[in-house]
């Protein structure tokens, strides 16, 4: 029987966005191969608890600002140097921490740009998170129809300013004339800022507009055969078999919505945040959740396993 190890790991976030990776030492299974730092969680040890200690005893450093993520599953094969076994990875941002970075183990240190990975092979239980983290925190979805064309862009260059990094444009009330026109004016005031943009709605509208990616509805997605070349591609979802569809297209990441009461679901008051982490639970694709969510929400989001939130109103505030 194949025996299974809990392991704490540290995702040690820089301000600009950047994540350490370390190479595995000489001496231990897959040496060589790029991981998260962290370790074993010994008996009677909690998560956070040994997350301390191997950061303290791998790098030399003693973490101040930890905040729980997700948990992920992986079994990992026989190989010539080291036994087949399943672990049970706990996943922790780490924002800050005391103490200069050492390579205790004499391994090798790197720090890595989200959308630039440029160190190889990374162990494969990794490459989800490493996916995840190419996604922002933030997702942001327009709202032209309640704000008005003029109101919306100033509050898109607020918010450019302050680092968003992924727009929706969701705006069906246009026609094709007044959408290209948008769109133009959109990407033109997000190109300088490298912030993506999807367009919501065809996959072939998206590409003649010249967007990044394009955001299926869940109704787009339930007639969805494979996913779309060339484009950073998302789904709305609303509950585990939509997930589900979305992971198993490959799509990048998904949106789960309603978690909170919202003024676009005045019908429904959300499924809370009890529900919205048990329906994400095991999920491999990044999700977001959506409404009713503020910025005071992220670290809940996280907290329960989503890679951020999504907001249509409280970003332009």
């Amino acid at each position: 029987m194949t025996k299974l190890v809990q392991v704490a790991v540290a995702i040690l976030m820089q301000p600009n966005g950047e994540y350490l990776l370390a190479s595995r030492p000489n001496g231990k299974g897959w040496a060589g191969w790029w991981e998260f730092p962290g370790g074993k969680i010994e008996s009677g040890e909690t998560a956070e608890h040994a997350l301390i200690r191997e950061a303290q005893e791998e790098l030399g450093i003693t973490p101040t600002h930890i905040q729980p993520w997700i948990k992920r599953r992986y079994d990992y094969p026989a190989t010539h140097d080291a036994e087949a076994k399943t672990v049970l990875l706990h996943f922790f941002f780490v924002h800050a921490w005391q103490g200069k970075l050492q390579a205790r183990e004499g391994q090798q240190f790197a720090w890595q740009h989200p959308r630039k990975l440029n160190v190889s092979p990374v162990l494969p239980a990794n490459a989800p998170i490493m996916q995840a983290l190419s996604l922002p925190p933030v997702y942001a979805i327009s709202n032209v129809q309640e704000m008005g064309e003029h109101a919306f862009l100033q509050a898109l260059k607020k918010q450019l300013d302050h680092g968003l990094q992924l727009l929706q444009i969701r705006e069906s009330q246009l026609d094709d004339a007044a959408l290209a026109k948008l769109s133009e004016e959109v990407l033109q005031l997000c190109a300088p800022y490298d912030c993506r943009c999807l367009l919501n709605g065809s996959s072939e509208k998206a590409l003649q507009l010249g967007y990044h990616g394009v955001h299926f509805n869940s109704e787009r997605l339930g007639t969805l055969t494979q996913k779309p070349n060339h484009l950073l591609v998302g789904a709305s979802c609303h509950n585990r078999a939509e997930l589900e569809q979305a992971q198993s297209l490959k799509l990048d990441f998904a949106l789960l919505s309603p978690v909170l009461p919202t003024k676009s679901h005045l019908e429904t008051s959300g499924m809370g945040w009890e529900k919205f982490g048990e329906t994400l639970s095991g999920m491999e694709i990044p999700v977001y959740a959506l409404g009713g969510m503020q910025a005071e929400h992220l670290s809940l989001a996280l907290a329960t396993g989503a890679r951020g939130i999504a907001m249509q109103r409280a970003c332009w505030i």
